[in-house]
Parts: structure tokens; sequence; C-alpha cells
């Protein structure tokens, strides 16, 4: 495995992004297209607006299922930030920091990890920013 930075990352799953996705997103065109047709036959309305609200409600649990699990590794990561912080400076994170900015940090090695917290809480630096400025790269194959 190649080792980690900050050009490779961001994890992408095949299954989830690139199929689940674009399968979404054509069936919603077909259900959008079938309602479309179904406009004139009160036959044919009710199933056609009932697949069509099915299809939205999948849509949502496909975002809603990502933002979840994403809101979990977070609060994980900040609790284990929090912690190494506490072990390497003896104090806990500075409250100015943001979940956005921790999980950025995360990827910094122990030897600049305390100063670049600091220096992110002080200038207010994007979690991107965080990203770019690190030198040491501390690898994360776990976030999905």
């Amino acid at each position: 495995m190649e080792p980690q930075n900050y050009s490779n990352h961001r994890k992408y799953v095949p299954l989830f992004h690139m199929i689940l996705f674009p399968a979404l997103v054509l069936t919603l065109g077909g259900a959008s297209v079938n309602l479309y047709q179904s406009i004139g036959d009160h036959q044919r309305l009710y199933g056609a607006s009932l697949i069509l609200v099915l299809v939205l409600c999948t849509i949502g649990i496909f975002f809603l299922c990502r933002i979840f699990a994403l809101k979990a590794q977070d609060r994980a990561i900040k609790a284990e930030e929090n912690l190494r912080h506490y072990l390497l400076a003896g104090k806990l994170l500075d409250g100015r920091l943001t979940v956005r900015q921790i999980v950025g940090l995360r990827f910094a090695s122990d030897d600049e990890f305390v100063e670049l917290a600091r220096k992110a809480a002080e200038q207010n630096i994007s979690e991107d920013d965080i990203k770019k400025s690190i030198r040491n790269w501390r690898a994360d194959h776990y976030r999905v």
C-alpha cells in the first residue's frame, strides 16, 4: 500500500460512490419520467407517485447513512486527538478548535501535532490548510 499523504488520503468506496449513487440518480430520472407520463392516467398516477416518493426516500437514506457515519467517526477522532494532545502536552486541546480542524490534525505526527494544534487555534486555520502544512504525515486508513 502506498504511503498516505495529502494527495491520496481521501477514501472512495467504489460500490457506494460509483455504482450506488449513479444507480439512484438513474432511478430518480426513471421515476420522474414515469410520473410525468402518468399524469393523464389516473390508474397509473398513484403507483408512479409512490415510486417517486420511495426513490426520494432512498436517496435521503443514502445521504443520511453517510452523514451519520462521518459524525460518529468525527466524535471518535475528537476524543482520540484530545487524549493524544493530553498525553503529549499535559492538557486538553484548545476549546477554540472546531471538529473539522481536529479531524485535519489527526494526520500530524506526534512531533508536530501540539505546535500545529496551537497554531490552528490561534490563527483559525482551515482543515485543508492544516493538512497541507503537515510535514510528517500520520496515516489514517480506518476512516470511510
